[in-house]
């Protein structure tokens, strides 16, 4: 017959696998919602209006802790802090992008976390050059007030590789 520490022991582990489990599912959440802001950036025409991209940047900043790092690696630069994240994603280098975050490996730690993230980006150059970028973010998360946000992205850009024809036709 189980004893109640027994069972006290299973109940513990059960909701530390269901917290850790969660946890995971908020960091998608997570990244699906930064890749889909950044891309948010740009509509047909190319980059939205000022006002439009400027409530884009701060929301985007928002998905990072107070102190957080955004280092898009030598190309990009990095930002540390929400307004200086917010500030770097106004002053976007390209007209184009669709961030395709696939391959997470996270691993949870209570309210902490970190994750690698595989990266496929089409983009386009102001100039109308295109490109397929390929690399990784490693991440570090933290559990702040329940919602997970970033505390560190680091971008490493394995390849850019121009497209002949580019993405001349962006329908939406």
């Amino acid at each position: 017959m189980t004893t109640i520490e027994e069972l006290a022991a299973e109940v513990a582990e059960l909701r530390r696998r269901v917290d850790a489990s969660e946890s995971v599912l908020g960091i998608h959440a997570l990244k699906a919602r930064y890749g889909e802001l950044l891309d948010g950036r740009f509509s047909a025409e190319g980059v939205v209006g000022d006002s439009e991209l400027q409530r884009i940047a701060d929301e985007a900043a928002t998905l990072f802790s107070v102190d957080g790092v955004w280092d898009g690696g030598p190309g990009l630069g990095r930002a540390t802090g929400r307004p200086a994240i917010a500030a770097r994603l106004r002053a976007s280098t390209l007209s184009f992008s669709r961030h395709l975050f696939v391959k997470p490996r996270i691993e949870v730690d209570g309210d902490r976390a970190r994750g690698r993230w595989d990266l496929l980006c089409p983009c386009r150059r102001p100039d109308g050059t295109s490109y397929w970028m390929c690399g990784f973010e490693d991440d570090e998360y933290a559990r702040t007030e329940g919602t997970w946000l970033h505390r560190s992205m680091r971008l490493t850009t394995l390849f850019m590789a121009p497209v002949a024809e580019g993405w001349t036709r962006i329908l939406a």
